[in-house]
């Protein structure tokens, strides 16, 4: 073996030893990347006013519209900040169940308000067993289906106590002490 020939043995193995490309495009990328989470902190903590939140009202501020309040405003007395001896004195601190209206009569010295007009009470709802299996029934009634066991509430805002079984026929009972036999 010659010189030649080992030198030319040397260059093959450099040329097959060599990292591909793709390699070294990765690794930039990540040397990059940890050189900007490196330095990214710093240049924050540097400059926080690129990064701070805006103040809310950035020192402006807002006018409301003018309403006109009420004809009447009464202010306790107890609310006034500038109260002399006199004011003092006439504040009652007892405290009691009669509270001036606006119109300043007691509740006690205003006409009554007139009654609302006389409206039936809403119909309870009515619904109908129509099956029991397995501690269960499915009820019906004018929104739907509805499968309930015992404790669940039903309809009319009862509860299903229990059922029974009477001359072979299922019957639910309620909290109520309703009872509803299956159709």
């Amino acid at each position: 073996m010659t010189d030649f020939d080992a030198d030319e043995i040397v260059r093959q193995r450099r040329r097959e030893a060599k990292t591909p490309l793709i390699d070294r495009i990765l690794g930039a990328v990540g040397l990059a990347m940890a050189a900007f989470a490196t330095f990214l902190p710093w240049y924050v903590y540097l400059h926080p006013e690129k990064f701070s939140m805006p103040s809310l009202w950035q020192g402006t501020t807002r006018d409301l519209p003018e309403r006109t309040g009420p004809a009447v405003v009464s202010v306790s007395p107890l609310a006034m900040t500038d109260m002399d001896d006199e004011t003092a004195a006439a504040v009652d601190r007892l405290t009691t169940a009669t509270v001036p209206g606006l119109d300043g009569k007691p509740a006690e010295a205003r006409e009554e308000a007139p009654a609302g007009p006389n409206q039936p009470f809403p119909a309870v709802p009515r619904f109908k067993l129509m099956h029991v299996a397995k501690g269960r029934a499915l009820i019906e009634d004018a929104s739907g289906m509805y499968i309930v066991r015992v404790g669940s509430v039903l309809p009319d805002n009862s509860r299903l106590a229990t059922f029974e079984e009477r001359g072979g026929r299922w019957v639910m009972i309620t909290s109520k002490g309703e009872v509803y036999q299956d159709k």
